[in-house]
């Protein structure tokens, strides 16, 4: 079983869905049998490199709301993220462009290292108030998973993967996806959102029938009484 998810690193909801994911795999009798392909969707593309002020302000701009609205909107998401081990604080977030975060996911991808980068820079933005558009940072964040700090640096400092970035987010288009997290299991069945684990144990264990069952198409066959 394949599961693909469109999300971003800025996304706290693609978090704590990753968390609900990984907690019905563990109850998932199969789950030795599924692979999970991370795929890039930027919710904010034209997002500069580096936002002037904190996340706050951000919020703040964005939806029209005081800043203190702003503050109480993200308490509710850092009681969700405590849930599940996640330890949210906003208040040293540092807004960026996401574009070359989801580069670094694409290396890490191609190296067999997209998994262990996803946690890796969830935690970085959300926990440790890194600077994800800060090159040397991003370097640091592959080193840590295993990466070469050469190429990582080669690779940000070019337009590499770029493209990919593109492909992913064209695919999520044509999907119909409008926000995330997204999850599409055996490009059949899709979860959107952080939805509750039981939810996805439901789906996994539907969609592990789904591709056990034999399809029957009629035709020109023989049987006890004869051919047709």
């Amino acid at each position: 079983m394949t599961i693909d998810i469109w999300s971003d690193v800025a996304c706290p909801y693609c978090y704590i869905g990753k968390r609900h994911l990984e907690a019905a795999l563990a109850r998932f009798p199969k789950s030795e049998t599924v692979t999970i392909n991370w795929r890039s969707f930027e919710l904010d593309p034209n997002a500069p490199v580096k936002s002037p002020g904190d996340l706050y302000d951000v919020l703040s701009h964005k939806y029209r709301m005081p800043r203190s609205q702003a503050q109480q909107m993200t308490q509710s998401v850092e009681n969700m993220g405590r849930a599940v081990g996640i330890d949210f604080d906003f208040a040293k977030a540092v807004p960026v462009n996401t574009l070359a975060a989801h580069r670094l996911m694409h290396l890490a991808a191609e190296h067999g290292l997209q998994s262990p980068a996803n946690e890796q820079i969830f935690a970085a933005y959300f926990s440790e108030g890194k600077d994800l558009s800060d090159l040397p940072t991003l370097i640091a964040l592959g080193e840590a998973i295993g990466l070469d700090a050469a190429l990582v640096e080669s690779t940000l400092q070019s337009d590499a993967f770029i493209e990919d970035v593109r492909n992913d987010e064209e695919q999520a288009y044509e999907l119909g996806v409008q926000g995330v997290p997204f999850f599409v299991f055996d490009q059949k069945y899709a979860l959107r959102g952080a939805q509750p684990v039981e939810a996805f144990v439901q789906t996994l264990e539907a969609v592990w029938e789904k591709t056990q069952a034999v399809v029957v198409e009629d035709g020109e066959a023989c049987d006890v009484d004869g051919c047709d």
